[in-house]
Formats: C-alpha cells, structure tokens, sequence
C-alpha cells in the first residue's frame, strides 16, 4: 500500500499538509482560504471532495482559517482537541455537529486504512497536539509549533518514515529583529517555536533507518530563511556523521507553494 505526502503550505502566515492513500485522503490543519487549499490540492491531482476528514494541531488563525468554510463546503469531518475547539469555534464559523469530532491528545483515530494518533505538543494554544498518520507499513509525523522538545514529542517522532519538523526561525536573526520584546520572549520561550539549532539536534538525535524524507517546515518570513535552516540543520547532521542525500532526502517546505508529493511503496 503506498502513502503519499505533500505539504500544501507550511509557513507562519498558513499550514495545510496533505497525507493520503488510495483508499483515504486527510489534511493535517487548513489555515488558508478555502480557495488556496482547493487550488493546493488541484496541483497535486486531488480534489477536495475526496479528503475525508482535517485534523486540527491548534486553534490559532495559520491553521486553522480555511477549516470551516472546507469543512462546510464539503461536509467533511473535522478532528481536533476540546482546547482547540475552545479556542478557535468562533474563528471557524458554525461547525455542523456531526462533523464535529473531538479528540484527546494521544488519541487514535481510524480512518479506513489511515491511523491518525495525536501526540501534545508544548505551545501556547489551549490543547496544542501534533500528528503521526500510519498505515499497516508507513508512519508520517507532522510536528510543528513546539516550544521546546519533550520526551513526548521526541517518544511520537521516533520511526517515522517522512518527518515535516519545525526549524522556525534563526534565533540571531529573532533577536536582532524588528519583533517587539514580548514577542520575541514568546517564540523563544518554552511554548514558542523551534530554531533551526535545536531542530536539527532532535534530528540527530532520533535518526535510524527507518527515517527516509524530512521537510523542515513553518518557517518565520521575518527570522528565517530557506537556505539558513537548510544550511544550518546539515551542518549539525553533518557533525553526527548523518549525510544529507546519502542517508536522508531534506529540504525545507514551501511557505507559499505546493510541495512535490512524496510517495512511499
């Protein structure tokens, strides 16, 4: 059975990652328009009509803006923590509560042949979580907003075959930026986001040979750039003896464009 995966947007201005089968098609957050997901998704030959449910990682506006105008136009069910829907039902508009489903974090989810497993996640939302999506042979994890690396979070990555992770932003370029202190405080606090250096030491750290694709996702448009994540992220795997194009296909997620699908056998 193959598993397909492709980032739709992965950025601090909007989040939608797609993962799908033959047999089942799900997004992973939907904080774009409802128009941007729809063309995302035709360019990777999917139609929105055949996602079968979106899972929601938080309740602020980048993931999930488009969530209740997808989820009406469509009649798709939508998953997320009570924290999330807390925090975010007003932003979404009314939500049919058939298609209203709540989930605990490290709760699991089947869905034809996907399984769907939140994991917490350390960030300054109500009930944060991220997402492994396996099938009987493959394991993709989406793990972004994260303030700083749990056992939780570190336990849920392990053995993932495709990994999208956080490298958020270069903490020079954070602190000697025009951010105001307070928010700069908040992104590098304990539930903020992941640097580039600490995303790629957890990297390092959990490699093995099942781990084949990271994407190094949501990216600061202010405090980050493609190739300084990259770059940077190499460098400590580099240190670790672990080669980039030798044992790991990385590359950095687009912020405003539509990934090329990855396909595992």
């Amino acid at each position: 059975m193959s598993l397909e995966f492709s980032t739709i947007a992965s950025g601090s201005s909007g989040n939608c990652t797609y993962v799908g089968t033959k047999h089942t098609k799900i997004l992973i957050d939907a904080g774009l328009s409802g128009k941007k997901i729809d063309e995302g998704l035709n360019k990777i030959g999917v139609k929105g009509s055949q996602i079968d449910a979106v899972f929601l990682t938080h309740e602020h506006d980048d993931h999930i803006r488009g969530a209740g105008i997808f989820s009406r136009k469509y009649g798709t069910p939508l998953y997320a923590t009570a924290g999330t829907y807390n925090g975010g039902e007003y932003k979404m508009g009314k939500i049919n509560p058939v298609l209203r489903n709540v989930i605990a974090q490290g709760e699991s989810v089947i869905i034809n042949d996907l399984c769907i497993c939140s994991f917490g996640t350390p960030h300054d939302a109500n009930e944060s979580v991220g997402y492994n999506i396996m099938t009987d042979k493959h394991k993709v994890t989406v793990a972004t907003d994260i303030g700083h690396v749990t056992k939780t979070v570190m336990d849920s990555i392990k053995d993932s075959n495709i990994l999208l992770l956080e490298s958020n932003h270069d903490i020079d370029m954070l602190k000697n930026g025009t951010y105001p202190e307070p928010l700069k405080r908040r992104i590098l606090g304990e539930r903020g986001h992941l640097c580039n250096e600490t995303a790629g030491k957890l990297l390092a750290c959990i490699m093995n040979g099942s781990l084949s694709y990271v994407r190094l996702g949501h990216l600061s448009i202010e405090n980050n750039t493609e190739r300084l994540a990259f770059e940077t992220v190499e460098a400590i795997l580099n240190h670790y003896k672990i080669k980039v194009g030798t044992y790991l296909d990385m590359a950095v997620a687009a912020r405003d464009h539509v990934s090329e699908i990855i396909e595992l056998k």
